[in-house]
């Protein structure tokens, strides 16, 4: 009978689950050098979703982290092959097909995205992707990619393989072993509990997979997943014996994918008819505590939609029989990301809702996780994984199942730009909310919010001047003419706009201004009523926050902030004054005030009939001020390049001081906006966009954003040393704007830079973000470029949809370039609106 070792009274780490996350993490810990670390799983490793993965590895994805992350595991999973524990790793390719003229679109897009990953997936016809998968019948295809590197891997043995390393770095692994708790005292992990003992601790990590929830719930966090029936089969033997395996194939048009397994196949796929595991619209996931190495019943029914595309690609699927189906519980998120990182709860971390591509997402998931417990930081831009980005609606079991089963359910839909998911909506709303339905508005939605992207009813396809201007191919998609007419409107007369929905965060308390000092690069401890654009930086100088600071009193700040950046940044914030001691409070006030921008050459004119008091204050300040009936604080600050206000006022005067605003700006030819319009203005004024152009990766002098920082400020702030070697150094690469030669041709992000006369793959950059400026007339972008190809006047080219499109780094900004407009002064353009 073999020995069961006894569990450690104490480890600085503690990982909760044995599939192949938590194997992943734990091996990555210990190549950093951490040898206290104990990994617990409450049966054998695997006993979760591990086992029954399908076990394809993709690596391209819509975020260029996720595809960075996924391009390190194929590199881990070929080392691994060649060592004392092979992970069964088949580097067969990968084979996207396209069988409509949309999804070909879409696979182009997706080519560009390679290219500027440095991923060599290429464009195939339909016979071409017969001869690398013989068995597929090619009616319908219109074309497809593939990527050579691309492949499949054996998901138990991928965990054994990691586990194996793990221990001989100097983890401990312990089976059978149920954790009970986690206990947390002064904010912060202290103990595991388990039915064998318990370990004191610093960090704990919840990779428990669908058992993820139900662990961080013994903590009060939550982490937002459900577990879904995901259903696979395994064909009966059919295959001659080959050279090499089949490349693994998605026809992501008819919902199915197939890789090779032996002599048969494996074919799954994501129906249109979804169903949660024990998870409903009023409860939590209840798994039952003995569901270990079990799959669920069989649903043939629910299957019949993926079977019958499946053979419409396949026909030879028709004669097999079924060795077996599977159908396993994989833990599903609301927007298909993994949620990972630092929770509210100090040292307890996650890394769970694999959402059915964990595995080809381990091993960068295990690097990443390993580097940001070890450091405090995550190493690059992960926030469209972080699990902050969950706000606390998703404590709502009915919210979060909602989205999640959507989710599941567009799986392989196309995405098009400015398309929002449906499920859980309206749930976050303006006091102004009902205005907007009644007057044309079509609604987008992000963090809940319900937002304008603009008022159909502002739609002009008459008006001469807005001719040609719909952008070509994918960028045109969900277009209308409001757009341009609301941004040219706003530059002509004045644009009233919703911008409640941004989140706005408190700091007060007797070290305030001490605190925030420190955490912002600019001087943000002015005088009471100075506006500060700023940046907080992480250790390494990147950009963990951008926003503005308004000094409301001596021991009083808000800060205001993206949407969707709300979370974020009270987190970085509050994980700081913990680092620091502060004595302040931090809070997110953001549905308490509603606020509403004025911008354009007749703000002034309108506010001005509405208050008594003076308008006069400069830029970038602060007054308190009456707006007709409203107490209002006004912040002379601008995000579309044009004079005028954020009017902020509580929530509860919103609807009077919309009315009051629209009412007064009638005669002026006011028009009300959206956050499309806001976009295409900040485009041509060279605004940046946090967790676009800049982020957690890139410093504020390679951005453009030097101006920002005072490093002479006293008592210095986070980040300083690393920025002040990094001005030393000189950045390598600059933000620059970017103007295409042909006005239809809109970039959308993502899209691969080269520059000069060069051709083939040699990529110098990618678009960070783009879109049409309408008072310019021009397809604009932005994209990082080496300093020796950043001067203006440098030719370029962006491949758009598959085309290349020439272009020219442009001296930004392109509208308005000396700031007159912004500060009122008499403005003429040298190409009239």
């Amino acid at each position: 009978m073999a020995t069961v070792r006894a569990l450690p009274g104490s480890a600085r780490i503690v990982v909760i689950g044995g599939g192949v996350g938590g194997a992943s993490i734990v091996y990555h810990l210990t190549e950093l050098g951490e040898r206290d670390v104990v990994l617990l799983d409450r049966d054998e490793l695997t006993s979760g979703s591990t086992f029954h993965s399908a076990g394809l590895v993709g690596q391209l994805r819509a975020d260029p982290a996720l595809t960075r992350m996924n391009r390190y595991s194929v590199e881990l999973y070929r080392r691994l092959e060649r060592g004392d524990h092979p992970p069964g790793w088949v580097e067969c390719g990968g084979i996207r097909l396209a069988s409509s003229q949309e999804r070909m679109a879409e696979i182009r897009r997706q080519i560009g995205w390679a290219r500027a990953s440095g991923l060599p997936l290429s464009e195939i016809s339909p016979a071409e992707a017969a001869e690398l998968f013989p068995l597929i019948d090619t009616e319908g295809v219109v074309g497809g990619a593939y990527l050579p590197s691309d492949g499949q891997v054996d998901p138990a043995r991928l965990c054994d393989s990691l586990a194996a390393a793990a221990r001989a770095g100097g983890a401990e692994i312990h089976t059978r072993t149920r954790v009970l708790g986690v206990e947390v005292a002064d904010g912060r992990v202290r103990r595991v509990r388990t039915d064998r003992g318990d370990i004191d601790c610093e960090i704990v990590v919840n990779c428990g997979g669908m058992f993820a929830a139900e662990i961080g719930r013994m903590v009060g966090v939550r982490v937002p997943i459900v577990p879904m029936s995901h259903q696979y089969v395994v064909t009966d033997a059919f295959l001659p014996r080959r050279d090499t395996p089949l490349p693994t194939l998605r026809d992501p048009d008819l919902l199915v994918y197939y890789r090779q397994e032996v002599d048969g196949l494996v074919m799954g796929g994501y129906e249109r008819t979804s169903a949660a595991w024990t998870a409903g619209p009023r409860a939590y996931d209840a798994i039952p505590a003995d569901f270990n190495g079990r799959l669920l019943a069989p649903d043939w029914d629910r299957f019949a939609e993926i079977a019958d595309n499946a053979r419409i690609r396949v026909p030879a699927l028709g004669d097999l029989g079924v060795r077996k189906l599977i159908n396993g519980p994989e833990a599903f998120t609301p927007d298909n990301e993994f949620c990972l990182g630092e929770t509210e709860v100090g040292g307890f971390f996650v890394a769970a809702g694999f959402c059915a591509h964990g595995i080809a997402g381990a091993g960068g998931i295990g690097l990443v996780m390993a580097e940001w417990i070890t450091t405090g930081e995550p190493p690059y831009d992960l926030w469209h994984m972080d699990i902050r980005r969950f706000g606390r609606h998703y404590r709502s079991p009915s919210y979060t199942l909602a989205r999640t089963a959507e989710n599941y359910e567009t799986y392989y839909d196309i995405r098009y730009p400015g398309q929002a998911r449906t499920a859980g909506r309206p749930l976050r709303t303006s006091p102004v909310y009902p205005w907007h339905a009644a007057h044309g508005a079509s609604f987008g939605e992000k963090a809940g919010w319900e937002r304008v992207d603009h008022y159909e009813s502002n739609a002009r396809p008459d008006l001469p001047e807005l001719a040609g201007l719909r952008p070509d191919g994918w960028a045109g998609r969900n277009w209308s003419t409001a757009v341009p007419a609301e941004h040219l409107a706003t530059r002509r007369s004045a644009g009233l706009f919703d911008e409640t929905s941004f989140a706005k965060i408190e700091v007060t308390g007797p070290q305030a201004a001490e605190f925030l000092s420190w955490a912002c690069d600019n001087d943000v401890a002015r005088e009471v009523g100075a506006v500060t654009y700023t940046q907080a930086l992480n250790t390494r100088g990147g950009i963990e926050c951008d926003f503005t600071v308004t000094r409301r009193a001596e021991d009083d700040f808000l800060i205001v902030t993206g949407t969707a950046f709300g979370g974020h940044d009270l987190a970085f914030l509050r994980r700081q004054a913990a680092v620091r001691g502060a004595s302040v409070r931090i809070a997110d006030v953001t549905g308490q005030f509603a606020c509403f921008a004025l911008w354009g050459p007749s703000a002034r004119a309108v506010l001005s009939r509405l208050t008594a008091d003076d308008l006069g204050f400069p830029f970038m300040s602060m007054r308190e001020l009456t707006v007709g009936d409203v107490p209002v604080m006004a912040l002379r600050v601008t995000f579309v390049g044009e004079h005028g206000w954020e009017l902020y006022c509580s929530t509860e005067y919103g609807a009077a001081l919309w009315r009051t605003l629209w009412e007064a700006g009638r005669e002026h030819d006011v028009v009300a906006g959206g956050y499309r319009a806001i976009d295409s203005m900040r485009l041509e004024k060279g605004y940046r966009v946090w967790g676009a152009d800049v982020g957690p990766e890139t410093d504020p002098y390679e951005a453009g954003l030097g101006f920002c920082v005072k490093l002479d400020k006293p008592g210095g702030f986070c980040g300083r040393d690393a920025l002040a070697a990094a001005r030393e150094r000189g950045p390598a690469r600059r933000l620059r704007c970017l103007v295409l030669g042909v006005p239809g041709a809109v970039a959308l992000g993502n899209e691969p830079v080269r520059v000069g006369d060069s051709v083939g793959d040699s990529v110098a950059g990618r678009v960070t973000s783009g879109g049409f400026g309408y008072t310019v007339r021009s397809s604009i972008a932005y994209a990082y470029l080496p300093v020796e190809h950043a001067e203006p006047g440098t030719k370029i080219s962006v491949e758009v949809s598959g085309t290349w499109v020439d272009g020219t780094v442009a001296r930004e900004p392109l509208f308005d370039p000396h700031g007159e407009r912004v500060r009122s002064v008499p403005w003429r353009p040298s190409n009239p609106v």
